[in-house]
């Protein structure tokens, strides 16, 4: 794959339903101030970013950070986030597919949403068990459309609030401070914004994964890290910025939809109707790129030994086919669940979930100091750095945790929190124990 694949696919994994639905509700948990619980949670990702490219660009593997852990904190470790990120990918994977289908259904009277569900799976398998470099080009095109709406919003917003929109009435900024102030909940607020922000994030890391299937990994990892980074800041914070200068924080639209709210005030016709397809399209295109990151962690896990040996195997084509029809099982065991039961087991099931992102920056984090120290010890030379290591290793550090502190001060995070905490305890007695069977067994450990 070549840089531009990266960047999109990390781009269509990361600006999904976060962005153009659940934006609205960090607006209206901080107000105005939601823009500094962007900039927070922003400043963590670029961080995290750009520690992973470290790690992808000296050591480029479709295990990534999962492979690091192992080489830093040992083989359950590594073991654990591997697993870990694939359930939650596939999960994710069953989600989008739902939605995708659900917003489809309610567009087209008469069809079937767990039909729909079943195209869409069908659909995105075939294009997986294609080769690398054909899957990349359509996953650009696909994000790329994202883009171009996030593009043209943005667009239409600031002619909207610069009042050169005819025969409408510019906003102006009074909604920045109107209504209770800027931050009208205080810090707290920010801190309850950033908890429903920061999540939204997720995905991004999927560009380390890739890194094993880019020419020249040191050079295109670098680029596309940087590339990537701007761009979701850019598209998330103006997005927001545009949003909260139109629309009053508190106003009861935000809930059903803020991009579409905003584009009904600037007198957009049709506003609802593009917006379902664009975010179909976003749905549809993180389905793509996150079922290639889980065939590809799941590929890497077998080929460690960590899952069953039949998944490292490859199709003519270099696709690991096996890894991806594991990964997809469970959405295509969805379209049932859809047909019986649309409205709750999947939303348990993103609760385990929601905060896996969390334990895999967190890790590596943690990996990525230790790795440094080792490479620094051993004098090698690293293309692509840390900036400021230790220090700003160490401030993303403590910044996460200062997120995870706010969650507990959450009822509802505290319970995904405690629900991914659960999993990954699960996980790691099960690597332990794997790797004591192999040990009493006399199996050589990778």
């Amino acid at each position: 794959m070549r840089p531009r694949h990266l960047v999109f696919m990390s781009l269509g994994s990361a600006i999904g339903t976060g962005l153009f639905v659940g934006s609205g509700a960090g607006i209206q948990a901080a107000g105005p101030a939601v823009l500094l619980s962007f900039l927070i949670a922003g400043t963590m990702v670029i961080l995290v970013m750009r520690m992973m490219g470290e790690m992808a660009a000296a050591d480029p593997s479709s295990g990534a950070f999962s492979v690091y852990a192992e080489k830093a904190l040992g083989r359950p470790a590594g073991t654990t986030i591997g697993w870990l990120w694939w359930l939650q990918l596939v999960i994710v994977i069953a989600a989008e597919a739902t939605a995708a289908a659900a917003i489809v259904a309610s567009m087209w009277p008469g069809s079937q949403q767990w039909l729909l569900a079943l195209v869409f799976m069908s659909l995105f398998t075939a294009i997986n068990l294609g080769g690398v470099a054909s899957f990349g080009e359509f996953e650009y095109w696909f994000a790329l459309l994202k883009v171009l709406a996030i593009v043209a919003f943005l667009a239409i917003g600031v002619a909207f609030i610069a009042g050169w929109l005819p025969n409408v009435p510019a906003p102006g900024l009074s909604n920045l401070t109107g209504n209770g102030g800027f931050m009208p909940h205080g810090w707290s607020g920010v801190g309850a914004g950033l908890l429903l922000v920061v999540f939204a994030f997720g995905g991004t890391e999927i560009v380390a994964v890739a890194a094993a299937d880019t020419e020249e990994p040191e050079t295109n990892i670098a680029k596309a890290i940087t590339s990537v980074v701007w761009r979701i800041l850019v598209f998330y914070i103006g997005s927001v910025l545009v949003i909260v200068t139109i629309l009053p924080w508190d106003s009861e639209s935000l809930s059903t939809g803020p991009f579409v709210a905003a584009l009904a005030e600037a007198r957009v016709p049709g506003a609802d109707v593009v917006m379902a397809v664009v975010i179909v399209v976003a749905l549809l295109s993180a389905l793509n790129a996150n079922l290639y990151g889980a065939s590809r962690m799941v590929f890497s896990l077998a080929e460690r030994g960590r899952a069953p040996r039949a998944l490292a195997r490859k199709g003519a084509s270099g696709v690991p086919r096996a890894a991806v029809a594991a990964s997809v099982a469970f959405g295509f065991l969805t379209v049932a669940l859809n047909y019986l039961y649309p409205e709750t087991v999947l939303m348990i099931l993103l609760n385990l979930v929601g905060s896996t992102c969390l334990v895999v920056w967190g890790v590596s984090i943690v990996s990525q100091i230790i790795l440094r120290r080792r490479a620094e010890s051993a004098g090698v030379e690293l293309r692509f750095k840390m900036w400021a290591f230790p220090w700003l290793s160490y401030f993303a550090l403590a910044l996460l945790a200062g997120i995870v502190v706010l969650g507990f001060l959450d009822p509802a995070v505290r319970i995904q929190l405690l629900a991914t905490l659960a999993l990954t305890c699960a996980l790691s007695f099960a690597a332990w124990l794997m790797d004591r069977s192999a040990v009493k067994s006399g199996r050589q450990l990778k």
